[in-house]
């Protein structure tokens, strides 16, 4: 406000001065047009400070992250913060809670937990919820993934208090009421036929499927079947088994620690800790899915496996910038100008091949494991050469003197840009705050992420490359999928990096 008040104040100074003098304004001078020479005199500089106006200060050419502070309460709950300036916050819940740990009775809750978020409450009609929220300007929402579940409140920082007890309302004290059950179900089995309408959200999901076995082979959308079986005493149960003190993570962006702490403890200080939980087991075996439907493209995904995944923070960095080296997009639009047309798989793909209508890289990444592949869509007469393009493009990652060293500082620092604009917004940084708490128990410095990238060299990109092309591929197809080749064909062909 400081600032907008000061430029109004320059702006007002300024037309004051460069407007013409009036005759009255000029005591004592011959009533005659002043020449030019002496009304550029008198307009004031602007390469001197204007008298009598006091300016803000300037912010510093580089401003200090506040660090991330963490506290643990006795019952095991972590309370995370770290203040930014500005008028806004963002508060939210994070739980390892997910599909992972479904069993066969409980295979769907997940899905339907993100859909019965801020309902009904012991405390709370769902109407009132909304209301309040709305008092204050809020935005809330809820998402859920294979490994956790996120809840999250974005609003003024006046309004944390406030924020913080809606939201631990929400997710504390849910009554799963069955009349609101079967509304989310209907609902529920509307998502479902709507992922199988969309070939690459389908395509994702079925990835995770056919690849592993065990945990992560759960499916995040909820299955036919289970919707016939769902109820409100399933989801009860799931909830109170998972949605443990032990578990759960409050995190903040743009809120004093010491505020949010004493906000948050009267609330959580009690929650129940729960039995030790062991982290779900999955396999990955690779394997092939195909799927038949009227369509006039074929879709397919291959992928391989990230070994690690997040807690080998190194190796998916460097799968990061891999992912940004290769790019890709859709023909019609590359997302805007100029964007991703230096990408290898922009350049060397879809310039090249005009049958192509989409060719990208992609990943799914969770704690101990993950995939990288290509997506593409092509017409059923060209999809074979599309499949012998992907894996051509794949190989030659691993392949050394195949990337040069200007392709991958181009991708370096578009990951490295990417990265610090979305760590600009209170929302993300809130939810990395969350995650990291979760995945690796603190929260990495940004630092070391630049570390890690300017150390990262074309021999990291090449071995990193042969161990992902290392394991058997996942293949998953959809629509016209006759002229898809066969696994074993493709399997053979990185045959070479085994």
């Amino acid at each position: 406000m400081l600032r907008l008040r000061s430029s109004a104040r320059l702006l007002r100074k300024l037309c004051e001065a460069s407007r013409p003098l009036g005759r009255r304004e000029v005591q004592g001078a011959p009533t005659r047009r002043l020449s030019g020479a002496a009304s550029a005199a008198r307009t004031t500089s602007l390469l001197r400070p204007l008298p009598g106006l006091d300016l803000p200060p300037s912010l510093p050419d580089k401003l200090t992250r506040l660090p991330t502070r963490v506290t643990t309460l006795p019952n095991g709950v972590r309370v995370a913060s770290e203040d930014l300036p500005g008028p806004s916050a963002c508060v939210g819940v994070f739980v390892a809670s997910g599909s992972i740990h479904e069993s066969a009775e409980s295979a769907g809750v997940t899905h339907l937990l993100e859909k019965l978020a801020f309902k009904d409450t012991a405390h709370r009609s769902h109407m009132r919820i909304v209301q309040e929220v709305e008092a204050t300007g809020g935005n809330v929402g809820a998402s859920a993934s294979r490994e956790q579940m996120v809840y999250s409140y974005d609003t003024l920082k006046a309004y944390i208090p406030q924020a913080v007890e809606l939201l631990l309302d929400s997710v504390r004290n849910p009554l799963f009421l069955q009349e609101e059950v079967d509304r989310q179900l209907a609902l529920a089995r509307e998502d479902v036929q709507e992922m199988q309408k969309n070939p690459e959200r389908f395509l994702q999901e079925v990835l995770n499927l056919v690849g592993y076995e065990g945990a992560i082979a759960n499916p995040l959308i909820c299955p036919e079947e289970a919707l016939e079986t769902i109820n409100a005493d399933i989801i009860k149960k799931f909830y109170h088994e998972n949605f443990t003190a032990d578990r759960l993570v409050l995190a903040a962006s743009g809120v004093d620690h010491q505020h949010l702490l004493d906000v948050a403890e009267p609330l959580m200080s009690d929650w129940h800790k729960g039995s030790p939980m062991e982290t779900p087991k999955s396999t990955y075996t690779g394997g092939d899915f195909r799927h038949s439907a009227e369509s006039d493209m074929t879709h397919v995904a291959l992928a391989f496996e990230v070994p690690g995944g997040w807690l080998q923070e190194r190796d998916v960095t460097t799968m990061t910038v891999i992912q940004t080296l290769m790019g890709g997009g859709g023909s019609f639009s590359s997302g805007g100008p100029g964007k991703g047309m230096h990408s290898r798989l922009y350049l060397r793909v879809l310039t090249k091949y005009h049958e192509v209508q989409a060719f990208s890289a992609f990943s799914n990444v969770y704690d101990t494991s993950g995939l990288f592949g290509i997506y593409l869509t092509t017409p059923p007469d060209f999809v074979a050469k599309a499949v012998d393009v992907a894996i051509k493009e794949l190989t030659a990652i691993a392949t050394p003197g195949q990337v040069t060293e200007v392709e991958l500082t181009r991708a370096k620092n578009s990951t490295i840009s990417s990265v610090l604009m979305n760590l600009e917004s209170r929302v993300i940084v809130a939810e990395d705050i969350g995650r990291q708490l979760l995945t690796y128990g603190c929260r990495k410095p940004i630092d070391s992420f630049l570390k890690c990238m300017d150390e990262l060299t074309l021999d990291d990109v090449t071995v990193f490359a042969k161990k992902l092309l290392s394991s058997q591929p996942t293949m998953a197809s959809y629509g016209d999928v006759d002229k898809v080749p066969p696994y074993e064909f493709v399997s053979k062909r990185f045959q070479a990096f085994r």
